[in-house]
């Protein structure tokens, strides 16, 4: 394990893999950066892959208050220690945070996108306006396993009776631990919504990839390839949001020029 030191004087902490250009993973939901470990593996025998944790997740540090801007020091702080550009990979909620960072004006070369939770359609019920008040709700009266079912239910629009025997599962304690930082990604993610003019200043090549499995996410990356000014396109059928890393690491190595 390595570590950076943010603007703000965050330590954020990483592995390094591989040899070859660099590739920054940034990985969403609660989780820490273990979720692409067997991404990491797949990609090193072609890149440096740098594998960090986003604040408040696994060995980084956190600092209060939070403020997504935060978060676009942090990558930036990897990048540099990367070499001062990366391309990068960021799946579901990471997604929309690399989409916003590389729109903040970060030297990402190149950047791809697994499945990023906007909401373009009716398609599926809207994620409650008080999503994020509910969830800080919840934090402050230490109901930590509640808001995962929260973000479960509300926000991955998963069947309640599906989500439930979930909290019995070996996985859910560590997810407890970081489940604070789903206020940050609602944070990052606002209303949900494709925020198209945002999208406008997405300007270096992007690979936006889905699963065909989930129609309203594969509905959301046709709109997001749309807004994007320099986009490509691709499906792995069969996939599922938890994205296998045998599928996506030979599309990324593709697109990263491998």
């Amino acid at each position: 394990m390595n570590t950076v030191i943010s603007r703000d004087g965050t330590a954020i902490a990483y592995d390094r893999a591989g040899a070859g250009p660099a590739v920054i993973l940034v990985g969403g939901g609660p989780t820490d950066r273990s979720s692409n470990a067997s991404v990491v593996d797949a990609l090193a025998p072609f890149f440096t892959v740098y594998n960090y944790d986003r604040r408040g997740r696994g060995d980084s540090a956190d600092t209060a208050p939070y403020a997504v801007v935060r978060e676009y020091e942090d990558l930036d702080a990897v990048i540099v220690e990367a070499g001062g550009s990366a391309h990068v990979y960021g799946t579901s909620g990471g997604g929309i945070l690399a989409l916003r960072a590389a729109a903040h004006g970060l030297a990402i070369t190149r950047l791809a996108v697994w499945e990023t939770p906007y909401i373009v359609d009716d398609s599926r019920p809207a994620v409650p306006a008080d999503y994020r008040e509910q969830l800080i709700k919840l934090l402050s009266e230490g109901r930590r396993g509640d808001m995962l079912e929260l973000f479960f239910v509300k926000a991955v629009n998963l069947p309640v009776e599906f989500v439930a025997p979930m909290r019995q599962s070996p996985f859910w304690p560590a997810m407890e631990k970081t489940a604070h930082t789903l206020v940050y990604d609602a944070t990052v993610t606002g209303d949900f919504s494709l925020p198209i003019d945002q999208m406008a200043a997405v300007t270096m090549p992007t690979l936006v990839v889905d699963g065909g499995t989930t129609p309203w996410l594969s509905s959301t990356a046709e709109a997001l390839a749309a807004a994007l000014p320099n986009a490509r396109r691709r499906t792995l059928p069969g996939q599922p949001h938890n994205v296998d890393a045998a599928a996506i690491a030979p599309a990324l190595a593709e697109f990263f020029g491998a």
